[in-house]
């Protein structure tokens, strides 16, 4: 879309317009600043539990932190995701000698918390994932990393104490040598290592979390909930079925199984259909070449200034898929690194299709603002493959780098137009800490996905071909080129939106090989329409 025209100079007004516009600004700044008080009906918890750690040198103590925020009542059936979740792990001296000996000066952690959930006798398990900035190693004393991500929803089956629980956590960590290269493909680095942890004998609640009360009537007696199967919820039998009439242990498992608390992975956003997506196909400006792919993208993008999160629609991506070559040595992975290259695609254009996000500030005045990304150069896309010589399993870290810029094309206030202009943008793109920035200098959003593949299973997570979630934080930078006749909006726009800590959450779809185009059929799932589009629309998810 393209960006519309500055309006054409109007005649000078009386004093009575100057006022107008000064009330004007006024309102608009008073719904776009958001209020700083805390939202009611939410508990905050902080707990503080003790962890065996398994690294190099043996099990080692650690002290695990997690922090969020969960409503004080649910109803039956509805469901809600802990907000601000944050896992704070600080790991012994001897692990940073154990990171160290590997020639590591510095790592960036990820986390997967199994959270046991459980109502009444029925439980669940759900994965709180994690990721964080890099992390220097200290010279002296215990390393601390501090995660944060999105977590999946949960809902409560009928009334009763809905209790959360801290499981098994697993750190991976992706190690970098003391010259910033060890993510540089042409470099042997230190590589990475998986820890895993344990919760303590004597950790205090069995690592209760938090308990959220479901239900109108009289929460059911609180009590330390049993820890779930890794199979599935307590009471499910993995034997295979005999054809026999149901017993009543069978129907007494179904039953259990149909009152465990529900855990929504992937709490979906709009579906959207074929006529609902531009249209993402190579042309004769754009013509592909044999490792041409392309796919849609979507997602939501948080304004945490405004304490809502903005729908990112389907969007097309041609991409250039890199030659894997081989990566730095280790003894126990075969490694190999592909360096990929890809541009959005719209109406010719290197930029998304328009979005509306409407927010609320103070809960009753609405904001809608309609924007786009745009970028500002190509996007690379650095993929490394990790195959484990004794199992041969593999796992993919993928770092999306994207130099976008957010453009402001309308700005509404409780229904009520201002005038923006035609070039009212970020000064710069949106900005991420990178975890290399010695080889990606400037300014870019990150966004990091990690694909595992075991034998004989369905891959899981992100892979460039398979697509999957990437999730990033940016921070907003201040608006330049906003208001007309001589209004300027820019530092209205910088003081209501701009700033750190800006969640993102992408979800790319399955890819078209443009070259080896695999259609729908009877035996095989389409990646391709006839006239060689993505197949698949993906599906935003919070």
């Amino acid at each position: 879309m393209k960006a519309k025209p500055a309006a054409a100079p109007r005649p000078s007004r009386t004093r009575a317009r100057a006022r107008t516009t000064s009330i004007a600004a006024f309102v608009v700044l008073a719904a776009l600043v958001p209020t700083t008080a805390s939202a009611s009906g939410t508990q905050q918890v902080e707990a503080e539990l003790p962890y065996v750690c398994t690294l190099p040198s043996g099990p080692l103590p650690a002290t695990v932190r997690v922090s969020a925020e969960f409503p004080e009542r649910a109803l039956a059936g509805e469901a809600f995701t802990p907000s601000g979740v944050t896992t704070t792990v600080e790991l012994p001296d001897q692990a940073v000698a154990d990171l160290a000996a590997r020639d590591a000066a510095g790592v960036r952690a990820a986390t997967r918390l199994g959270v046991g959930v459980a109502q009444n006798a029925a439980t669940a398990t759900a994965t709180w994932r994690g990721s964080a900035e890099p992390a220097a190693l200290p010279e002296s004393g215990p390393l601390t990393l501090v995660t944060k991500g999105d977590v999946p929803s949960v809902a409560g089956r009928g009334d009763g104490d809905l209790t959360f629980s801290a499981g098994a956590l697993a750190i991976d960590l992706a190690l970098e040598a003391a010259d910033g290269t060890a993510t540089d493909a042409a470099t042997a680095g230190p590589g990475s290592l998986t820890v895993d942890c344990v919760l303590a004998e004597d950790a205090p609640g069995r690592g209760l979390l938090a308990t959220v009360p479901v239900g109108t009537g009289t929460a059911a007696p609180s009590g330390s909930p049993s820890s779930p199967s890794p199979s599935g919820p307590a009471g499910s039998s993995g034997a295979p079925d005999d054809g026999r009439p149901d017993g009543p242990g069978d129907r007494e498992a179904e039953r259990q199984s149909e009152r465990s608390p529900k855990v929504l992975e992937n709490t979906p956003g709009p579906a959207v259909g074929r006529d609902e997506v531009p249209p993402c196909r190579y042309d004769e400006q754009h013509p592909p070449t044999d490792v041409s792919l392309n796919a849609y993208v979507t997602g939501y993008a948080n304004v945490k200034k405004m304490r809502g999160a903005a729908y990112l629609p389907p969007s097309c991506v041609l991409i250039e898929q890199g030659i894997p070559v081989p990566g730095p040595p280790d003894p126990d992975y075969l490694i190999f690194d592909t360096v990929s290259y890809a541009n959005f695609h719209y109406q010719e254009r290197r930029q998304t299709p328009p979005f509306e996000a409407t927010f609320l500030s103070f809960d009753f005045a609405p904001v809608k603002a309609t924007m786009v990304l745009e970028q500002t150069d190509t996007m690379r896309i650095d993929s490394r493959m990790k195959m484990s010589m004794t199992d041969f399993s593999t796992t993919t870290d993928t770092y999306v780098r994207a130099p976008l810029v957010l453009h402001v094309l309308d700005l509404e206030v409780n229904g009520t137009p201002l005038d923006v202009g035609s070039e009212c943008r970020t000064e710069t793109s949106l900005v991420s800490e990178d975890p290399d920035p010695a080889n990606f200098p400037g300014d870019h959003l990150v966004l990091y996905g990690r694909g595992e593949l075991l034998i004989g299973q369905p891959a899981t997570g992100y892979l460039l071909l398979s697509g999957g979630v990437l999730s990033g934080e940016a921070t907003i930078p201040a608006f330049t080129g906003c208001g007309t006749d001589g209004e300027d909006l820019d530092r209205l726009l910088t003081a209501s939106v701009s700033g750190p800590g800006n969640l993102i959450k992408q979800v790319q779809g399955q890819t078209c090989a443009i070259a080896a185009p695999v259609f729908p059929s009877p035996t095989n799932e389409g990646q391709c329409t006839e006239d060689l589009q993505p197949y698949e629309i993906p599906v935003a998810e919070h």
